[in-house]
């Protein structure tokens, strides 16, 4: 397993070993001994599965505020997203950056996405399948967002086409009207 560091400290690129014979692969999508010997200490406790059938389909950006604030380790099991974190860290050198990568079922990355950023990813195919895992359980009353297409973030999403959006990410604030609760700890 191979961990990579992004631009944003804390964001890292995973690419699982794969082993393929006549028959197909075999991965080990996530190891807490190969982690923690990176110096990462996850503990997960909930595994989420998402499902869309539409190309262009956007959800977030999403966080959760403390004390539920949740790390993610994100993967596309069918098709293609352009998958994206953004530093919502106040004090932060990195703060309103953001990464960006594709993940898919072909290329088998996944991104690991800390507390402190908000998380969003569009399809890129129909019929899309993503599954995370989260060290902290959904806490409803700790749920937040930012507007997509917020221009202080600039994200440069890869389809130029309006996302197909559910209504309440239609209507999350842009960054600076977010309610956040992360501070910058060096």
């Amino acid at each position: 397993m191979k961990l990579t560091e992004t631009a944003l400290p804390g964001v890292f690129i995973v690419e699982p070993a794969v082993f393929g014979d006549h028959r197909g692969w075999f991965m080990e999508t996530f190891s807490d001994a190969k982690f923690r010997e990176q110096g990462i200490d996850i503990a997960f406790v909930q595994d989420n599965q998402s499902y869309s059938a539409t190309k262009g389909t956007l959800r977030g950006l999403h966080y959760q505020l403390n004390p539920k604030a949740q790390t993610k380790l994100v993967r596309c099991t069918r098709g293609v997203i352009f998958d994206v974190a953004v530093d919502v860290r106040q004090g932060s050198p990195t703060y309103s950056k953001w990464f960006g990568i594709e993940l898919s079922a072909e290329n088998k990355k996944q991104l690991l996405i800390p507390k402190g950023f908000a998380h969003g990813f569009m399809t890129l195919t129909e019929d899309v399948e993503v599954q995370y895992k989260c060290d902290e359980l959904y806490a409803p009353e700790c749920d937040g967002g930012i507007l997509w297409n917020d221009p202080a973030i600039g994200i440069e999403w890869p389809l130029h086409v309006t996302p197909v959006l559910s209504g309440k990410d239609e209507q999350a604030p842009v960054l600076k009207d977010a309610i956040l609760n992360f501070t910058y700890n060096n």
